[in-house]
């Protein structure tokens, strides 16, 4: 039986290009303010790098500002709940996304580890995986997996694989789109060791999102692959770098199964005739996103940068 995906509606809900630009900055701005409120309360409550309300505040604050820039996006543009986070989709794409995740995971995430070594050869300083995870011991696993699991996956997705990516989806075309939500979700967390891979991973989690009809799967696999890096933490299998310590063997095995996973997914994906049809880009589409997401981008590039410098200049 050839399964059927709700149609994305556009005309007339908002949902185009410039709403997902609009969304990006006003996230942005609302990030940019947050921050400096952060820096406030850190300073007044002394808070040290690397304790836990200083990590834990870090997580919360980024979470909050999406929140705050989706909704006042959708209001201002009045975008359709249903069709700006469309749910239903076939069981098959949670399969194909755990397939995803792993594989992105297990041997494309070892893209950071030469980039993070070049980083370091040229003076860059990168954060201590203590200084990113809080105490896991015990019953602490839990607001853990809370904080840093649910609320990106949660809120991350609503801003990139929701408002961006269904707004730009049927103008932009479905590969503009991809790499335009890749590109935003790398940016956005202002990693440069990290860019890459976030770049790569953004765009598999866009990929199933228009080829499912749906924000789940993404949701899914956002949560898979901040929650496993949360329990490595917790078992003591990360090591400063924030690389798992596991045997060369097993090491090896696990990016083996991985690429074959992560090139089976996207595959699948690809050659899959019952998803979501692929969709044509159109003229003057993409500018209007670009000129609405100047600002948010220009800060982002901005905070990218100062990022990297802190890092070769660390307090």
């Amino acid at each position: 039986m050839e399964e059927k995906h709700p149609p994305l509606k556009t005309v007339n809900t908002g949902l185009v290009p410039s709403s997902g630009g609009l969304a990006l900055s006003l996230t942005t701005i609302v990030n940019l303010v947050v921050t400096l409120i952060l820096f406030l309360i850190i300073q007044v409550l002394s808070l040290q790098p690397g304790s836990d309300s200083y990590i834990y505040l870090s997580y919360i604050a980024p979470q909050l500002a999406i929140a705050t820039g989706v909704f006042a996006s959708m209001k201002v543009r009045k975008l359709p709940f249903r069709d700006t986070f469309p749910v239903k989709c076939s069981p098959k794409y949670y399969l194909i996304g755990v397939m995803l995740i792993f594989g992105l995971l297990f041997s494309l995430g070892k893209i950071s580890q030469p980039i993070s070594e070049f980083f370091k050869l040229i003076g860059y300083n990168q954060r201590s995986a203590d200084d990113i995870l809080p105490n896991l011991s015990g019953g602490l696993v839990v607001p853990a997996l809370i904080v840093i699991g649910v609320l990106p996956a949660i809120f991350e997705e609503s801003l990139f694989r929701g408002v961006i990516l269904r707004s730009c989806e049927r103008g932009c075309g479905t590969l503009f789109t991809v790499l335009l939500v890749g590109m935003s979700f790398s940016l956005y967390h202002t990693s440069p060791e990290q860019t890459v891979y976030q770049f790569f991973a953004g765009c598999v989690f866009a990929f199933i999102a228009v080829r499912s009809g749906s924000i789940l799967p993404s949701v899914v696999m956002h949560f898979i692959n901040n929650a496993l890096i949360v329990i490595f933490g917790a078992c003591g299998l990360l090591d400063a770098a924030g690389n798992l310590i596991i045997p060369f063997t097993l090491d090896l095995s696990l990016t083996i199964a991985g690429g074959i996973c992560l090139v089976g997914g996207l595959v699948w994906l690809i050659l899959d005739k019952k998803s979501v049809p692929y969709k044509r880009a159109e003229a003057g589409s993409a500018k209007s996103f670009f000129i609405t997401a100047s600002i948010g981008l220009a800060i982002l590039v901005i905070l990218w940068i100062s990022s990297l410098v802190t890092g070769f200049f660390p307090q």
